[in-house]
């Protein structure tokens, strides 16, 4: 509810301020102008993420700028049919310098919000923290027509819609291979890596969930664009 109240009267000093606020204040405070990959997930990037959600058309124009910053590389193979279908995906191909270990379908949003994550969190932190520089993510997917842990009864998961990525490892320059699975139980300077790049995942996604939370996700983060704030 705080959330919702604070945007209003952010939004209405904005509104009423007139062009001088409009044309003056940064990015990440300024409703009014696009989404720019490096502003940081507050009130007003969120605001204007969920505004994507409703505009296709704008968040891949948006997209379409990060690539040509070189953030994120991506294709667009049209509309998916079938028992779970998908409308006007993306296919993510890396990050900038930062590869995939394999290429994976997403909605719009999740690709920008992965590319967003990529840029502001993972990438600085690794040279900051390790002092190496990131050069690989490995996942175990996205989109997957299924229900919730498989269960026949369960609602349907994320991974059908191509809203959530599972993520495994990060590979520094330097050759180390850091998992969820070996450095989340382990202290010192990697497994504090790990566990930053969860935590400050929260604010980019709509669900952060990771091996505290249950046994299936021992090996890997899963982040998801269902909810709002959700980080276990």
């Amino acid at each position: 509810m705080r959330y919702w109240v604070s945007l209003t009267v952010i939004l209405m000093a904005l509104y009423f301020g007139g062009p001088w606020i409009t044309r003056h204040v940064p990015s990440e405070y300024n409703p009014f102008i696009p989404l720019v990959i490096t502003d940081p997930p507050n009130l007003i990037t969120r605001y204007k993420l969920r505004k994507l959600d409703n505009n296709p058309r704008e968040c891949l124009a948006t997209l379409e700028r990060a690539q040509k910053e070189g953030a994120i590389q991506f294709s667009t193979p049209g509309d998916m049919g079938g028992k779970c279908p998908l409308t006007e995906p993306v296919r993510v191909r890396g990050f900038g310098e930062v590869a995939l270990s394999t290429s994976y379908l997403a909605s719009c949003r999740l690709a920008l919000s992965s590319a967003m994550f990529v840029a502001q969190v993972a990438k600085p932190l690794a040279s900051q923290e390790l002092g190496s520089p990131l050069v690989k993510i490995d996942h175990l997917g996205s989109y997957a027509c299924r229900n919730v842990y498989n269960k026949p009864d369960a609602r349907l998961s994320e991974h059908a819609t191509a809203e959530a990525l599972d993520i495994a490892g990060f590979e520094l320059s330097d050759g180390r291979h850091l998992t969820v699975l070996k450095q989340w139980p382990q202290t010192g300077a990697e497994a504090r890596y790990i566990h930053t790049l969860f935590a400050e995942s929260c604010p980019f996604f709509g669900n952060s969930i990771g091996p505290e939370y249950n046994a299936a996700h021992a090996n890997h983060f899963h982040f998801g664009m269902r909810w709002f704030g959700f980080c276990r």
